[in-house]
């Protein structure tokens, strides 16, 4: 067990308070609500006031840093539904194994560098980088099939899959898409 690995367990034991307690829950809520309002409002979309971009965010509106958590990756409700269920048990499961202040700590840490590297990329490139969840909730069903790795999931609602095969195969398709 490495010194920082130890102090992270002696700082969690110490502090428990500290984490947002359902931290997955507030996030599916808030991109029900979300896409809930993207839905019924005429012209303005709320996505659009919440997606993260830094040419916004160096000109004032700095909410977005931390708010494009909130906006939906689909908007077909099926597959919004789907994905906002299977993160939301992913994450839960998580929180329950590592305690929420550790899952906390997890989840903005990648918020963190999803936001350094989209500011690096607009400063290097001048190019927007429109920031989505994709591979946050990527890193975090990565996670899940470390601490779960025999867990199975029904491919199809038919074929068994083990998490740790589903994440190799999201590895694979993760270094396939970067390379292309």
């Amino acid at each position: 067990m490495s010194a920082i690995q130890r102090w992270l367990d002696r700082f969690c034991y110490k502090h428990p308070r500290f984490g947002i307690p359902n931290l997955m829950l507030v996030i599916v809520v808030g991109n029900v609500l979300v896409w809930l309002m993207d839905q019924f409002s005429y012209g303005v979309s709320l996505s659009a006031l919440l997606a993260f971009s830094p040419y916004y965010i160096l000109h004032g509106q700095i909410w977005r840093i931390i708010t494009f958590v909130f906006v939906p990756l689909d908007s077909n409700l099926f597959f919004l539904a789907v994905s906002l269920y299977f993160y939301y048990m992913i994450g839960n499961a998580l929180e329950q194994t590592w305690g929420s202040f550790r899952f906390n700590l997890y989840f903005f840490t990648g918020v963190l560098f999803h936001v350094i590297a989209a500011f690096l990329i607009y400063l290097f490139t001048g190019q927007v980088y429109l920031l989505g969840t994709t591979y946050l909730n990527l890193s975090l069903f990565f996670a899940f099939a470390a601490v779960y790795p025999d867990m199975e999931f029904l491919l199809f609602y038919l074929i068994p899959v083990k998490a740790k095969w589903l994440a190799w195969f999201d590895g694979v398709f993760f270094v396939w898409t970067v390379v292309q």
